[in-house]
Parts: C-alpha cells; sequence; structure tokens
C-alpha cells in the first residue's frame, strides 16, 4: 500500500484506445521483464502449479463494472492471458451489478463509480452486505475524494485509479482475491486521514480507549506500522520478528477490532492517532 507517487505514472489506458482504430496492437506486457508492481509479488495460478502436484486451484472469478465497454474490454483481453483469473460477467450500471452479483457469486468486483443510475458507491454497500459478499475493488481518479470517502464507508476493500498500469490492476486483483485490502498508488493516505477525521452522520467516532479496548503493546505497534501503509513483510522487517508473526498480529488485530480489512485497520489506526 506504499505510495509510489515519485515514479512516473504510465499513460493511462483509459485515455484513447488502442483497439478504437485498425488492428489490435500486441499486449504491452506479452513480452520482455514485466514492470514491478507497486504491490509486490502476488502468487499465479502457473505458479502454484508447479509448487505441487495436483489439479490447479480454480480461478479468481471476477464481475467488472464500468459504463464505458472499452475499459472493459481493456481488462477483459489482458485477463484471458492470466490463468489464475476469469471473468464472471460484465455489467455497465450500478444496478446490473448489484444483480449480476447475486446471481454469479464472484470472487471480486472491479467496480467503476460514475455510473448512469445507481451510481458504485451505493451499488458496493449492496453488493458487500450479508455473508458470504465479494470483494469490491473501486475504480476512481485522483479528484474524487468524495467517492473514495463513500466507497470506504461502503465496504470497498480497496481502491484502484483508472491511470494504473492495467497489469497492476492485475496484480490488485490477486492481492484482494487473497484477503488483503490495498489503496492504490495516488489514492493517498492524505485521502484515509481526511476520512477518519469525517464521523458517519449520527455516528460519533469511537474514541481512541474504547476503540483499542484488549490489544496488546506489540498489537499497538503493528497498527500503527499498518496505518503508515507496510505490508507484513515489512512489519516483520521493521520490527524483528518472522512473517508469520506478523501476519499473525494483523489477524488478532482484525478480530479484537472487528475491522473487514486491512482498509480499516489503516482507518483506525488514524482514528486511535497511531499514524501520522
Amino acid at each position: 500500500m506504499s505510495p509510489t507517487d515519485e515514479n512516473p505514472r504510465p499513460e493511462s489506458p483509459y485515455g484513447e484506445s488502442p483497439y478504437a482504430k485498425g488492428p489490435r496492437p500486441e499486449s504491452p506486457y506479452g513480452k520482455g521483464p514485466r514492470p514491478e508492481s507497486p504491490y509486490g509479488e502476488s502468487p499465479r495460478a502457473e505458479d502454484t502449479a508447479s509448487s505441487a502436484s495436483g489439479p490447479s486451484p480454480a480461478p479468481i472469478r471476477v464481475l467488472l463494472v464500468d459504463d464505458q465497454p472499452l475499459v472493459r474490454a481493456g481488462l477483459r483481453v489482458l485477463m484471458a492471458d492470466s490463468p489464475d483469473l476469469a471473468v464472471a460477467g460484465e455489467a455497465g450500471t450500478g444496478d446490473e451489478a448489484v444483480r449480476l452479483a447475486r446471481e454469479l457469486r464472484p470472487d471480486v468486483v472491479v467496480m467503476d463509480v460514475r455510473m448512469p443510475g445507481m451510481d458504485g458507491i451505493e451499488a458496493t454497500r449492496i453488493v458487500t452486505a450479508g455473508p458470504g459478499a465479494p470483494r469490491v475493488l473501486v475504480l476512481t481518479t485522483f479528484d474524487d475524494d468524495e467517492y473514495v470517502y463513500g466507497a470506504l464507508r461502503s465496504g470497498a476493500s480497496g481502491f484502484l485509479v483508472k491511470d494504473m498500469a492495467l497489469d497492476d490492476i492485475l496484480a490488485a486483483i490477486r492481492v484482494v482475491a487473497a484477503g488483503d485490502a490495498l489503496i492504490a498508488p495516488g489514492v493517498t493516505r492524505r485521502l484515509i486521514e481526511e476520512f477518519a477525521a469525517r464521523p458517519e452522520p449520527g455516528v460519533p467516532a469511537p474514541p481512541p480507549s474504547h476503540a483499542l479496548t484488549g490489544v496488546t503493546a506489540r498489537e499497538r505497534e503493528v497498527l500503527a506500522l499498518v496505518g503508515r501503509g507496510l505490508s507484513n513483510g515489512e512489519i516483520a522487517e521493521r520490527l524483528h520478528i518472522s512473517a508469520a508473526t506478523a501476519k499473525a498480529h494483523v489477524a488478532r488485530l482484525f478480530t479484537k477490532l472487528d475491522a473487514r480489512d486491512r482498509v480499516q485497520l489503516v482507518i483506525l489506526a488514524y482514528q486511535a492517532g497511531l499514524a501520522p
């Protein structure tokens, strides 16, 4: 989740589509080394299959929701080359997203924000309600602060920005499907800080002393580092503990703080004054 705003941002795949006119160009990710993802390495189906005998795990089923067909097409074409990912369905409106999420039961929903009729915020709230709900990644742009606040409160597990490299979006889908959460570079910690300072209308934010009841000193340290955007591996290195121990601490924080995912832990860290 560490921001990488210092790096030059790749040209947006959602600007002028390379598929709009003429023959379809070869995928920029088909040859040569892939650029390093800001989300680190994520497991792929072929890697898992090569490391153990037996059938490959089922692919991650993804519902693509965007009112622009070219956006969906770009993701669909790239996902076709990833055996660990499968397009479960596509929707162009929030209403379609809600219906298809119920019918298809995908693992991850990649949700646009601005759509005609029901927007992505309301659709996210409905899709994430109830047991067995899919994880939702919200598509946003750098100036959509209000949408990000609404998406956080609606149950989104992470945020993608539309000018990210498509390959990084696929890596983010894998991260979220694995049970983690993320905030894309550009959707900076500033947004989370402002969100944490805005109490839910009519519901005052719990005082830090109440919010952290039962949390040990070590778990507070871990929570503070989560709030700064560190991964489990980075937390382990910082605290001189194993990655498994760091993961166990984070898992206990989920339980003790009744947090849905890592995004909520980041928010709680800000509310408790543990993150700068």
